[in-house]
């Protein structure tokens, strides 16, 4: 039933259902060190961006159990769209801290060589599509890709991530409908944090839920608590195995909350209450830190370890990643075509007698937002 919503874990971390998710203690276990590493880069690049070290950050704290328990699901050979909020998702899949941080400041360590906004991050070597800012463009990207997968019968599958809002888009219509028809081997996943940007989910649809409008394409639609992890593996799990078997997509929805910001340029005092305290009771890392405990996998020592250590961790990625120059100014012509056309090297030869290399840039300079 598409109204009924899956928790398996209370927010006291008891156990309310079987597990049966197959996870292995060391699993478990290190589904937490993620979400844990995922809250402690949120918090430092947040800081960073008030100090003025990096110009824009897009926060995802109170969704991580969202991020990392769907990542639990996916497979070296699957392809990954994603939303500008899943920086847990990206760890889980081998992101490195100095990628994502590189990403941010945008120098010569990005691997988008300063040319995306900050937090959009491409990991091309991991499957991981670039993420593009204009609300579900990618969601119909992803279904073409799963449409490609089962005809060549290789039984890979990709994902797409969105907010509530953007259930609202054409490009979500398109492509829940191609994939329903197409029975493509899909994972659209909603993380329903319950604010687009300042619009509330009740004036963004007047369906019941999200999971609901899974029915006029012809597709399961499913419900977890978006702050238990075990919840959100467990359905993103059964719908990867149907995607595989052939059985088609699955409309996932992950009921959460934004916490935070839409974005370091926001300011959500000025459109909702305290609504952000009352979330913090269900806060989905110390949910799934109370469970394990409960289990005997977990310890106050533990705790003060991990967190001593993911902080570090990076501290030590930006110390790195800040001190390195901006991208140079050949970068802008020897990654465009296989071979530079004489014309383009011509431009590129006069414009480094006059401005030089590019290292000779202020890496004090303002960011340009």
């Amino acid at each position: 039933m598409t109204s009924d919503m899956l928790q398996i874990i209370s927010e006291s971390g008891k156990a309310l259902a079987d597990d049966d998710t197959d996870l292995t203690e060391d699993q478990l276990v290190a589904m937490y060190e993620a979400m844990v590493r995922t809250r402690a880069l949120d918090e430092r690049m947040i800081k960073l961006q008030r100090q003025g070290r990096i110009g824009f950050y897009v926060p995802s704290t109170g969704e991580e159990a969202a991020q990392v328990g769907s990542g639990m699901v996916f497979e070296s050979k699957d392809w990954l769209y994603p939303s500008y909020r899943v920086p847990g998702l990206f760890l889980m899949m081998g992101a490195s801290l100095d990628d994502m941080v590189a990403n941010c400041y945008g120098n010569e360590a990005d691997l988008c060589l300063g040319r995306q906004m900050p937090v959009h991050y491409a990991f091309g070597k991991l499957n991981i599509v670039s993420i593009s800012s204009p609300i579900g463009t990618h969601i119909i990207q992803a279904t073409g890709t799963a449409m490609a997968m089962r005809m060549k019968q290789n039984n890979a599958l990709t994902a797409t991530y969105f907010g509530d809002g953007g259930t609202s888009s054409n490009d979500f219509h398109s492509g829940l409908n191609f994939a329903g028809v197409d029975k493509s081997p899909v994972l659209f996943i909603c993380s329903n944090n319950q604010w687009a940007i300042s619009v509330p989910i009740e004036k963004q649809t007047a369906s019941k839920t999200i999971a609901a409008k899974a029915e006029a394409y012809g597709m399961p639609g499913v419900r977890a608590d978006g702050n238990d992890v075990l919840a959100v593996y467990q359905v993103c799990k059964q719908a990867a195995d149907r995607a595989r078997a052939g059985e088609g997509p699955t409309l996932i929805e992950l009921m959460t909350y934004r916490r935070g910001p839409h974005s370091s340029s926001d300011d959500p005092t000025r459109y909702r209450g305290n609504q952000a305290d009352e979330w913090m009771e269900r806060d989905p890392i110390l949910r799934f830190r109370k469970y394990l405990e409960r289990r005997d996998l977990w310890s106050q020592a533990s705790e003060d370890a991990l967190q001593q250590r993911e902080k570090a961790a990076v501290n030590e990625a930006i110390k790195r990643i800040e001190k390195l120059p901006p991208p140079t100014l050949d970068t802008m012509f020897t990654d465009v075509y296989a071979k530079v056309p004489p014309h383009l090297r011509a431009q590129y030869e006069e414009l480094v007698e006059n401005e030089g290399t590019g290292h000779e840039a202020d890496p004090d300079a303002a960011f340009p937002l």
